[in-house]
């Protein structure tokens, strides 16, 4: 059986790099103005939309060489002093902002697109403090996925933000260029 650290009581700050060297804390696990943040347990929903969210999307990044696609395994370095380090579900880095080599460690910057999708156990504040990261971090679009009512809120830099139902088309904009989604196209994989 392997153990993974709770979330230890912290006396003092630690940085993006000391986290990233602590075994156990590689996945699961934020951390928000130098402090560990365990992320809330996601089931069978989350993972299968999130999965298939990353497949579209890495379609459509690739088809027309636009960057790389992320998933939630590694983290965005957004802020320093005290460090900032978010690990969205599906992430999105431009071509002209992708590092080589590529970085060991955390990517040093915020995503140009952050997709969060929403577990049954997240709390919504928690979801609103990671929207606020990404955007004053420098994230262009953010999604947040919510598979139970199948809808989609996107929200950009300038406080604009929409809902987006089953019946509605999401658009890549600036920062995925040609995107045209559907929503419904998004939970395609959850069985009714």
């Amino acid at each position: 059986m392997v153990t993974v650290p709770e979330a230890p009581a912290q006396e003092k700050l630690i940085t993006a790099g000391e986290m990233f060297e602590t075994p156990g804390f590689d996945k699961g696990y934020e951390l928000v103005k130098g402090e560990i943040v365990k992320m809330s347990p996601s089931g069978t929903e989350h993972m299968t939309v999130a999965a298939w969210l990353i497949h579209l999307l890495t379609l459509h990044t690739e088809a027309h060489d636009l960057g790389d696609i992320t998933t939630s395994e590694g983290g965005f370095l957004l802020s320093t002093d005290p460090d900032t380090v978010r690990a969205p579900d599906a992430g999105f880095i431009a071509k002209a902002r992708i590092i080589t080599p590529t970085p060991r460690g955390y990517f040093p910057g915020a995503p140009d697109f952050a997709a969060e999708v929403v577990s049954p156990n997240d709390r919504a504040k928690d979801i609103h403090d990671k929207v606020i990261d990404y955007l004053s971090s420098g994230t262009r679009l953010v999604w947040v996925v919510y598979p139970g009512s199948r809808t989609v809120i996107v929200y950009k830099p300038a406080g604009e933000a929409h809902i987006f139902g089953p019946d509605d088309v999401l658009d890549g904009g600036d920062v995925l260029p040609g995107l045209s989604l559907p929503v419904r196209e998004i939970f395609k994989k959850l069985r009714t």
